[in-house]
């Protein structure tokens, strides 16, 4: 009776939550993550005898800047943080601010979760931006500090970040001044610097859209690393 009793509860409860542990577990790998924009290059390697492409995804390079309180700072410097990115400049009338505010907007969507991502300002004026001068536009829209760089420094290094690392050209499908950029595109980068997305930054409904990708590419497995089910 006892016998029966146990198979009756491993059929009826035991198989059924095991199994929806399992499809719940691998169906997580098929989440539907944010694509990657550019790669560099395909490799070609073997596996088990046949030719597969491995492709080398675009990443931004290593840069150095100040931030707002006058330190040399790169993204390498957050280590393996998600990143949204914009551009800026402290002058200006009407884009920037609203652009501003979305972004605090996003800061104060991850307060309670605030090691999953940073955010980063680039001014598009830095002849004019000081580093006091892009401190107090992030007093001004009261941003935290703390998880948020505004940047100045070379104009040529900040332009070519934009338009060859960012292609923020292409984000705004050419219409853009490469001798002033002003784009209200969101810029969102994975844990490798890698461009996830971009958004635009002037519309409130994609900042739904934003959080999203950004809690996607948080439980974004790397490819590198083994499944393991029963891992501790």
């Amino acid at each position: 009776m006892k016998t029966r009793v146990l198979i009756a509860f491993i059929v009826i409860v035991v198989i059924p939550v095991a199994s929806y542990l399992i499809v719940n577990y691998y169906s997580k790998g098929a989440t539907n993550m944010p694509r990657r924009y550019f790669y560099d290059t395909v490799l070609v390697k073997k596996e088990k005898g046949r030719d597969v492409n491995d492709t080398v995804w675009h990443k931004i390079r290593p840069f150095k800047l100040k931030n707002q309180f006058g330190k040399e700072v790169g993204l390498e410097d957050w280590g393996q943080k998600i990143i949204v990115v914009d551009f800026f400049f402290t002058s200006c009338p009407s884009v920037c601010p609203t652009l501003t505010r979305n972004m605090k907007r996003l800061q104060d969507a991850f307060k309670k979760t605030d090691t999953i991502v940073r955010f980063v300002s680039f001014t598009v004026d830095p002849e004019r931006d000081s580093v006091a001068k892009i401190k107090a536009f992030g007093d001004k829209y009261q941003i935290d500090h703390d998880g948020w760089w505004m940047l100045t420094g070379d104009k040529k290094e900040i332009y070519d970040l934009a338009l060859n690392e960012f292609k923020a050209s292409i984000a705004s499908n050419g219409n853009i001044d490469t001798g002033f950029i002003h784009t209200e595109k969101l810029f969102l980068l994975d844990r490798d610097r890698v461009v996830r997305g971009w958004y635009n930054g002037l519309d409130s409904t994609n900042l739904d859209r934003v959080i999203k990708d950004v809690v996607v590419l948080s439980m974004e497995r790397d490819k590198k690393r083994k499944r393991n089910l029963f891992r501790k």
